[in-house]
């Protein structure tokens, strides 16, 4: 049970390396796909865990060689979370950057479909911000976070600060 039947650094090296690809892989798919999981979304994620488990552990079903690549997985999460904080580039790799989708009342088309954003994702965003129509809005952006902050024509209230779209319970960070 406690036994590994195979070398715990390669167990180590093999997390490290599916852990570098699905986080390539998730990164592009866009920011929406994570910002706003649909039930295949989390179907997906459930699959994969369990598609890369034997890739991560080889042979080994031991409680031990478990424990190793959660803790390799653990560790490589902290190291990356603390690197993309000091390193610009690391953040903006990982994360994105925020896209414009609506600016002085126009749609972006080209950022929309870059990001896979339809003009109905971008409808809704507005209407829950209390805004009736695209052109009535300065400014619409896709956060890292896969929210949409909306800032309002002539909206002194809120001195040019984006309102972002409240969190659900299946967003991240949420």
């Amino acid at each position: 049970m406690f036994s590994l039947d195979v070398n715990g650094f390669e167990i180590v090296a093999r997390t490290l390396i599916v852990y570098g690809l699905l986080l390539v892989a998730l990164r592009l798919a866009g920011k929406r796909e994570i910002g706003q999981m649909a039930t295949f979304d989390l179907v997906v994620i459930l699959l994969v865990s369990n598609a890369v488990q034997n890739a991560m552990v080889g042979s080994d079903v031991s409680v031990t060689g478990g424990l190793i690549a959660a803790g390799a997985l653990i560790g490589a999460n902290y190291g990356v979370a603390t690197a993309r904080e000091r390193l610009v580039w690391l953040r903006e790799a990982v994360e994105g950057t925020p896209t414009i989708l609506v600016s002085n009342g126009r749609l972006i088309q080209q950022n929309m479909r870059r990001e896979g954003i339809d003009e109905e994702d971008v409808q809704m965003a507005i209407r829950e911000h209390g805004i009736d129509d695209v052109h009535e809005v300065r400014l619409a952006v896709l956060e890292t976070d896969g929210s949409i902050s909306v800032v309002q024509m002539d909206d002194s209230s809120h001195k040019g600060r984006p309102r972002k779209r409240p969190r659900l319970p299946w967003r991240r960070g949420g």
